[in-house]
């Protein structure tokens, strides 16, 4: 009876394909490091797949010969335009996607973000806005390679348990049947928001936390789904079910779910007790061990879901609960929120890069507070800069950027790595990305760290001396590299670190 009636409700099949861990890039991008630092964080961390809330140019010109899949957005504030205009769509689409590919791979737009429950003027626009993008895509022949659809709020699925009971709000007929009609057509995926975390929030006890964070649960706890016997084990598979069982009701049973954001904050105020590390740590790890396992969902096993962690950076200055501040994998600066409990080498978000990290002169700097920065380095901070002398190793490229870079991460490794010991008035950032070129090899690499010295001082002082030991520490680029007081200073220095 079980199987008839899986076999009657559903004809999604898995295609063979696996599902993929993504990541939100976030909201701010004036929060965040530079296009170039982000594109070497998802290298380094192995992601393929993210999310942009715009379509940023620098992000995009940064992700470009990546490889990256990318999913592009038509932020809510541009809906309205372009759901009343197919030229203004077509616009956008020529700006936004056209003039970046085939070198950066878009493969899906965003049209809006949970327009339904947050802009619900555009709705009566929404699924015109959807065909006159995909028009734009059809033109230039890119609609088998990028994907339109919407996200929504997982708020728009009424009783939602058992999901076998699970609707959409009735009131959305009138868009969401059209919306369905289009995602078929074209073969593209019900975009879905999913946050266990407020379902657990806003339960009063009666969702378990070990049932929000996929925490194993004996039998006895499993949720059961009385129409059809389906044994749920977490609140996420629950949710992807009720999606589809929706859609069911509304006569559409060949659409995929794709969730586009999912996550745990870390930190919370008072009246956010479950916003922990822990809970986080917890949450995200499970969350990409059964994505990745494709284990799908009760209601459709096997079928993949693939699913965008929300977010990759904690965004400091995003306004609300502390906990709409961390939701973030990384710290802007690149530093590890926490370190995820995955151990599949190579694998996606697997890496520990909590003891792989460079600190490295900020894209963009002021020149003039990176000479003061690395003037200090140099002088009162006691790094060995003799490398960057004219004929060593490090010497090439000779700007203030680079040599600052070097003297930076010298001084941050020397401190090992302690807290503020890579800030350098803000002109400096932690990166996993190696910096050692050719014979210049970078301390911290290959595990080397410097010597832990006894400091009082980890970051320049606006009142720290430009001398050290009576040397001056003073760099001059140009047409002489160095004073030849501050050749003499490094070499003294050296020999006293002997």
């Amino acid at each position: 009876m079980i199987l008839l009636f899986f076999l009657l409700a559903v004809s999604v099949v898995s295609s063979g394909e696996a599902a993929f861990i993504g990541v939100n890039l976030g909201t701010d991008l004036s929060d965040m490091p530079s296009p170039t630092q982000v594109v070497a964080l998802l290298k380094a961390q192995n992601i393929e797949h993210i999310r942009l809330y715009d379509a940023d140019r620098a992000m995009l010109v940064a992700l470009a010969n990546t490889g990256i899949q990318v999913t592009v957005s038509v932020p809510n504030d541009q809906l309205l335009a372009i759901g009343m205009s197919n030229a203004t769509a077509a616009n956008w689409v020529a700006r936004n996607v056209i003039a970046h590919v085939p070198a950066t791979n878009i493969t899906a737009i965003a049209v809006g973000s949970e327009v339904l429950t947050t802009l619900p003027n555009a709705a009566p626009v929404l699924v015109s806005a959807l065909k006159f993008i995909q028009s734009a895509l059809v033109a230039s022949n890119l609609d088998r390679q990028i994907k339109v659809s919407t996200p929504h709020s997982s708020s728009i699925i009424l009783d939602s348990f058992p999901p076998s009971q699970a609707f959409f709000n009735r009131s959305w007929d009138p868009v969401m049947v059209p919306l369905l009609k289009f995602l078929q057509s074209t073969d593209s995926y019900l975009m879905l928001n999913v946050y266990p975390y407020y379902d657990y929030m806003q339960s009063n006890g009666v969702i378990p936390l070990d049932y929000a964070l996929f925490r194993p649960l004996p039998p006895t706890k499993e949720a059961i789904d009385a129409n059809t016997f389906l044994h749920y084990t977490n609140v996420f598979d629950a949710i992807i079910d009720a999606a589809y069982f929706a859609m069911v009701d509304l006569n559409f049973t060949n659409i995929k779910v794709v969730v586009m954001e999912s996550g745990w904050p870390s930190k919370g105020d008072a009246s956010e007790p479950d916003a922990t590390l822990d809970n986080a740590n917890t949450y995200n790890s499970n969350l990409i061990r059964h994505v990745l396992n494709n284990t799908g969902t009760p209601k459709h096993p096997g079928v993949p879901v693939s699913t965008y962690i929300y977010e990759l950076y904690n965004e400091d200055l995003r306004p609300g609960l502390v906990s709409e501040k961390n939701w973030g994998l990384f710290y802007p600066n690149g530093v590890p929120v926490y370190t995820l409990h995955l151990t599949s080498a190579g694998a996606v978000l697997a890496n520990d890069t909590t003891n792989q990290t460079f600190c490295v002169a900020r894209d963009g700097a002021d020149r003039k507070l990176l000479q003061a920065a690395l003037d200090w380095a140099c002088g009162p901070g006691r790094v060995n800069c003799s490398p960057l002398l004219q004929g060593q190793p490090c010497y090439q490229p000779d700007n203030v950027m680079a040599h600052a870079t070097y003297a930076f991460n010298a001084y941050y490794q020397k401190m090992a790595k302690s807290p503020g010991t890579c800030d350098f008035k803000g002109v400096a950032i932690i990166t996993t990305t190696n910096p050692s070129h050719g014979t210049c090899i970078f301390p911290g690499s290959s595990g080397s760290n410097g010597t832990l010295v006894n400091s009082t001082s980890l970051a320049p002082s606006s009142n720290s001396s430009d001398t050290a030991g009576g040397c001056l520490a003073k760099y001059l680029y140009g047409s002489s590299p160095y004073t030849s007081s501050m050749i003499l200073c490094v070499l003294l220095m050296t020999l006293a670190f002997l």
